[in-house]
């Protein structure tokens, strides 16, 4: 269904996780019929499922639960794992604060700079596994990138493999 948004103008509707509900259907298939297999950068993963570059979704041990499970994690390069030595810490005040408060403690947050050697922790700190998860900066942030300031971040965990940019 469309809506006219002016003269000449149109947008499709969207829906949002709420509106979506997964149901069985009529027909059922044999699982050993179905490939969910997909490639991207290189690097073949089982499950389709990218998870999303946000503070609150992936950090370092997320990033490597999925890639063992078989899909991708990206960590965001401009955010909380990267401008703290303990994001937990800061989650967990995101977490508590009230939502008249939110806003000024997220600007205080957040503008604390990058570090760059917190990035080489996080690739460093907890990836011994042998499985590909992925280092990225997907710009949660809305900050423009020039592709300069990561420089040294364009390896993913575990050494092969593909950045998600």
């Amino acid at each position: 269904m469309d809506v006219q948004l002016g003269r000449n103008r149109q947008a499709r509707r969207a829906y949002g996780l709420d509106e979506i509900a997964l149901a069985p259907g009529r027909r059922t298939l044999d699982p050993s019929l179905v490939d969910t297999h997909f490639t991207l950068g290189g690097i073949q993963r089982q499950i389709p499922i990218i998870a999303s570059a946000m503070d609150g979704v992936v950090d370092v041990r997320m990033a490597i639960l999925l890639s063992e499970l078989g899909a991708f994690g990206v960590l965001n390069l401009d955010g909380i794992q990267t401008r703290y030595a303990d994001p937990d810490e800061v989650l967990d005040q995101i977490a508590s604060v009230g939502k008249d408060e939110f806003v000024p403690l997220m600007q205080r947050l957040y503008s604390e700079p990058v570090k760059p050697e917190l990035i080489q922790e996080r690739r460093e700190r907890k990836v011994r596994a042998p499985q590909e998860a992925v280092l990225g900066n997907a710009q949660a942030s809305g900050r423009p990138d020039d592709g300069k300031r990561h420089r040294n971040a364009d390896r993913p965990f575990g050494g092969k493999g593909a950045t998600v940019r």
